[in-house]
């Protein structure tokens, strides 16, 4: 398995820290950055984060910004992307669980690092329900403008 990596100024500081829990699991790591403190664009990070998913780059994602708001809502306008924020372990297994989220979203001025990492592992082993929720799940796409 390979999981993909993207924060902005603010997240990049859960990269490391993500990368560990992964590779102690054996999970290849790819980190679309950002890569320092300067002042970025979020949605540029989310943007490549989102693409290696839908093209198969890397199987799943996790991001990070501050809050989680913009990495999330950068996501989720990509039509493969199902993207969930977490605060903490029960929504980070309700969004595999209920939602399959393919990308976990997590906030890194708000929620503390060990939460965070706690989100990551619940988050990997959850498993999504499927039945009811995937017919949910079916209707995400919809647009009707």
């Amino acid at each position: 398995m390979k999981i993909g990596f993207a924060g902005d100024h603010a997240g990049y500081l859960l990269a490391q820290p993500v990368q560990r829990v992964l590779e102690a699991r054996g999970i290849e790591f790819v980190n679309f950055g950002t890569f320092g403190p300067e002042s970025v664009d979020y949605p540029d990070f989310a943007h490549k984060l989102a693409s290696a998913v839908e093209n198969g780059e890397v199987d799943l994602g996790i991001a990070a910004c501050g809050t989680g708001n913009g990495m999330a809502m950068s996501l989720n306008k990509h039509k493969g992307i199902r993207a969930g924020l977490a605060w903490n372990k029960e929504i980070a297994e309700l969004v595999k669980a209920h939602n399959n989220a393919n990308i976990l979203v997590l906030s890194q001025r708000f929620v503390s690092e060990e939460e965070n990492l706690r989100c990551v592992e619940a988050w990997l082993d959850t498993a999504f329900m499927g039945e009811r929720h995937q017919r949910r799940i079916d209707k995400i796409p919809f647009c009707g403008c």
